[in-house]
């Protein structure tokens, strides 16, 4: 199927009754994300991401596609022993939990259009308004508790993810063993990334939707939707949506 076909396909399921489904029940997961006495019970029930717990040495989370997947292979790659890391389960509840237990927590943020679009085309599909309300609805619990966490720009993660970890450690007063983030270890960690993501991956397009890792087929697809993005019905909540971003990246810078 080319690329024309899979963005023709993507739109015509969409509307589809399951992703109607779908979407009514990603709405009902973000609005008790934020809780973490009830997210956290539901992600351990089922087996979604890795919840806080007890033993947790730090919680690394964001939003769906902002990097988390790099994030914490790099960090695992890292350390000389295997750490316990509490990770993509995509709920704010994760670092809510983290600060008020005064455990490291790292949080990554992306800008909103390229998290939301990468969202949209990884099955199941929600449409570019429902990710844009879970976006806004995974930060907004998030800002009165910033003064309790570490911020990460996807950029940064990306481009100088040992500058990170070494903000964490000062921050937390750890020793965490700061990625060396050379061209060879940056192929290791995507390397990582592809073999634990091939299994969950189906045929080579679906694979090519959710790996986390850089994809011409997914930068493609999202570029038939970013008008989707742009709808004028959708301008308050993406000017709310990127408000956030703004807010959040401003406390990345040290």
């Amino acid at each position: 199927m080319d690329e024309d076909s899979q963005a023709r396909e993507l739109e015509r399921t969409s509307r589809s009754p399951r992703p109607l489904l779908d979407r009514a029940l990603y709405s009902a997961k973000t609005v008790v994300a934020r809780y973490p006495s009830i997210a956290l019970p539901i992600a351990r029930l089922r087996g979604h991401g890795y919840p806080f717990g007890s033993e947790t040495e730090i919680v690394i989370e964001g939003f769906p596609r902002t990097g988390t997947s790099f994030a914490v292979s790099a960090f695992e790659m890292a350390q000389p022993t295997k750490p316990v890391i509490a990770h993509h389960v995509h709920a704010p509840a994760q670092l809510i939990a983290a600060v008020r237990a005064g455990a490291p927590a790292l949080l990554l943020v992306r800008e909103p259009e390229e998290a939301v679009l990468s969202l949209v085309i990884r099955p199941p599909q929600r449409g570019v308004a429902a990710a844009l309300r879970g976006y806004v609805r995974f930060h907004e619990p998030l800002l009165r508790h910033l003064d309790g966490m570490v911020v990460a720009t996807f950029s940064q993660v990306v481009r100088d993810f040992g500058e990170v970890m070494e903000r964490v450690n000062r921050r937390f007063g750890t020793s965490f063993r700061p990625f060396d983030h050379t061209e060879e270890n940056v192929r290791m960690v995507l390397a990582a990334i592809e073999a634990y993501t091939r299994p969950a991956g189906g045929g080579e397009e679906e694979f090519e939707r959710i790996v986390g890792r850089p994809s011409h087929v997914r930068e493609a697809l999202k570029a038939r939707l970013r008008g989707q993005y742009r709808l004028p019905r959708l301008d308050a909540r993406r000017r709310r949506a990127e408000g956030l971003y703004e807010r959040f990246a401003a406390r990345s810078a040290g």
